[in-house]
């Protein structure tokens, strides 16, 4: 499935393909994910639960639109709901990009 890997240390954004949630966590770092719904499109960000409460030295962050600013690396991927099932991501790269600001 088509997703976007953030990586708020090195302020980058690259497409990545990914099979499921194991995939989520091992391109964020971390087993403990949550999620936030992005918009009406369904796309939802995935992101270290704890990211806040880990050890923050040298750590980037970034926002995405109004949510909650997020530390480290999260994924942006299609989802329904709770976060499942999985799908490709509406939003193109482009548009991602533009809604993101590095803090």
């Amino acid at each position: 499935m088509k997703a976007y890997l953030i990586n708020a240390n090195e302020k980058t954004i690259e497409a990545v393909n990914i099979d499921g949630l194991p995939d989520i966590k091992a391109l964020i770092g971390y087993e403990t994910v949550d999620s936030d719904e992005v918009d009406a499109s369904g796309d939802r960000l995935f992101f270290d639960e704890s990211c806040f409460l880990r050890d923050q030295s040298g750590k980037g962050r970034f926002k995405l639109d109004n949510l909650a600013p997020v530390a480290d690396r999260a994924v942006v991927i299609g989802a329904r709901g709770d976060g499942t099932p999985l799908q490709d991501a509406a939003v193109s790269l482009e548009q991602l990009t533009s809604r993101i600001r590095w803090l």
